[in-house]
């Protein structure tokens, strides 16, 4: 481990950390109904991009400090499992049971398609 490695895993994380905020308030603002819909896009997206990156990095196209920067780094920073957890948690204590169940298998259904997909057009 590097201090290069370190500092790329930190901005692609301060990075990631803002685009899911910004995701949030734009999605928030223009979507008024209590389905998590910010969580579960900027979750799809990273699983997407983390595919990718995957595969292009087993290719060795590009630097592993490029591949820290992009995986850990931004995705680990854009996707959030905690809140995916915490938004299905809430949803079933509103007596929202369909809606929660519905959120989990859209979530892992849609990351894992996302994320092949990902792997399939790095490849």
């Amino acid at each position: 481990m590097t201090w290069t490695a370190i500092l790329c895993v930190a901005v692609g994380t301060g990075v990631g950390a803002c685009a899911r905020y910004l995701t949030h308030h734009f999605v928030t603002t223009r979507l008024h109904h209590d389905f998590p819909m910010a969580t579960l896009l900027v979750n799809i997206i990273g699983c997407l991009i983390l595919g990718f990156v995957v595969a292009v990095a087993a290719r060795q196209a590009i630097s592993p400090n490029v591949a820290l920067l992009l995986g850990s780094g931004l995705c680990g920073g854009l996707t959030t499992f905690s809140t995916f957890s915490y938004e299905s948690l809430d949803l079933t204590q509103r007596k929202k049971g369909g809606r929660a169940l519905g959120y989990v298998v859209l979530s892992v259904a849609a990351g894992l398609a996302a994320a092949a997909i990902g792997l399939t057009l790095g490849a």
